[in-house]
C-alpha cells in the first residue's frame, strides 16, 4: 500500500471513531412537560421546573431533553396531548393542573407521572393516598380550591359594608360545583348574597363582566381554574375597568393591576415538580415518593389599585399582608 493511500485510510477511520463512540452512548432521556396554562404567563414556572431538574444534575440540552406542551386552559385538548406524549415513550411526564394530570393518568399506567394540582389528589382519583401514592403518579398539591372561602372572607374584611358579592367560576372545571358550593356556604355565614357567574371562553368573560357592571357587587372572588389563570392579565384589566374589587389566587394578578391575591406560590410547586422528576430519572419510583402538600399562603395587596377603586385598606389587613405593591 502506498504511503498516501495509507494516510487516507487512517484519516477515514479516525473520522468514524467519534460517530461510533456517539452511537454507543445511551440516548438522552426525554421529559414531557405539560401545563394547562399559557406560555405567555408561565415561562417563569417552566424556569422553576428546570431549576428543580438541575438540582438533581439534569440540564436541558446536556443530559436531558424536555418536550413542552401548553393547553392554554382549553380542557378539551388535554386528552389528545397526553396521549401523544405517552405514545412517544418519554422517561417521565410532568403535568400541571388536575385536568392534565387526569388525562395523563388515563393515557399511561407505566410511564412515571409527576403532577402539581390545586385539588386533593386522593379525591381526584390520582393517587391511593398522600403518603403511599401507589401506581405511577406522585407530585404536589397546593391550596387552590380550599382557600377560596378565605378569599371571600378577606373581601368582606376589606369592604364590611358589602351586601352582594360575586364569584367567577369555570363550569367546565371538575371542581366548579365544589367551589360554588363552598363559596355559597361561606357567603351565607357572612350574611352576604352571592351571584355565581360562569366563564370558560373569552366571550364568556366579557359577558360575565357586563353582568357585574349591572350588578355592582361589593367584591369578586375569582375561582381556582387554569383557564382563568391563563387570562390573568385580562381579568385584572376587566376588574379595574368595571371598578370591581377582586381577589384571585396568584401574585401575578396583583402585579398586573388586580386588587388582592391569596394563595400559594406556583413557582414553588413547579420547582418541586422538577425535583421529583429528577429523582425519578435517577431511579426512584413514584409509588415511593409521598405527595407533598403546600402549606404557606401569601396575601398580596395592590395599593395603587385600592386607591383607584376608592378603597381604604384596614390597618389590620395591611398588617397581615406579605407584600404590598405600590
Amino acid at each position: 500500500m502506498k504511503r498516501r493511500e495509507f494516510i487516507t485510510l487512517l484519516g477515514g477511520a479516525a473520522a468514524a471513531w467519534p460517530l461510533a463512540a456517539r452511537a454507543q452512548q445511551p440516548a438522552m432521556p426525554v421529559v414531557a412537560f405539560m401545563s394547562a396554562r399559557s406560555p405567555e404567563t408561565s415561562m417563569d414556572l417552566l424556569a422553576a421546573f428546570r431549576r428543580g431538574l438541575a438540582e438533581n444534575g439534569f440540564v436541558e440540552g446536556q443530559n436531558v431533553a424536555i418536550e413542552v406542551r401548553w393547553a392554554r386552559g382549553e380542557y378539551d385538548s388535554v386528552a389528545a396531548m397526553a396521549a401523544d406524549l405517552a405514545s412517544r415513550r418519554v422517561a417521565v411526564i410532568a403535568v400541571a393542573g388536575s385536568p392534565v394530570a387526569s388525562a395523563a393518568k388515563a393515557a399511561t399506567t407505566t410511564i412515571p407521572i409527576v403532577f402539581t394540582v390545586a385539588v386533593d389528589p386522593v379525591e381526584a382519583g390520582l393517587v391511593a393516598s398522600l403518603n403511599r401514592p401507589g401506581g405511577n403518579l406522585t407530585g404536589m398539591t397546593t391550596l387552590g380550591v380550599e382557600v377560596g372561602p378565605k378569599r371571600l372572607e378577606l373581601l368582606r374584611e376589606l369592604i364590611p359594608t358589602a351586601t352582594i358579592v360575586a364569584a367567577l367560576v369555570n363550569p367546565t372545571n371538575s371542581n366548579a360545583e365544589t367551589q360554588s358550593r363552598d363559596l355559597e356556604a361561606t357567603a351565607r355565614t357572612l350574611g352576604l348574597q352571592i351571584q355565581v357567574l360562569h366563564a370558560s371562553t373569552d366571550r364568556d368573560l366579557d359577558a360575565a363582566f357586563a353582568i357585574l357592571g349591572q350588578l355592582h357587587p361589593g367584591g369578586l372572588v375569582i375561582g381556582a381554574d387554569l383557564f382563568l389563570t391563563s387570562r390573568i392579565e385580562q381579568l385584572a384589566a376587566l376588574a379595574l375597568r368595571y371598578s370591581v374589587p377582586a381577589i384571585f389566587q396568584y401574585r401575578q394578578f396583583v402585579s398586573s393591576g388586580g386588587l388582592m391575591s391569596y394563595g400559594t406560590s406556583p413557582a414553588d410547586s413547579y420547582h418541586q415538580m422538577g425535583v421529583y422528576t429528577g429523582r425519578i430519572l435517577k431511579g426512584e419510583k413514584p409509588a415511593n415518593l409521598p405527595v407533598q402538600q403546600a402549606t404557606k399562603v401569601e396575601l398580596i395587596i395592590n395599593l395603587r389599585t385600592a386607591k383607584a377603586l376608592g378603597l381604604t385598606i384596614p390597618p389590620a389587613l395591611l398588617a397581615r399582608a406579605d407584600e404590598m405593591i405600590e
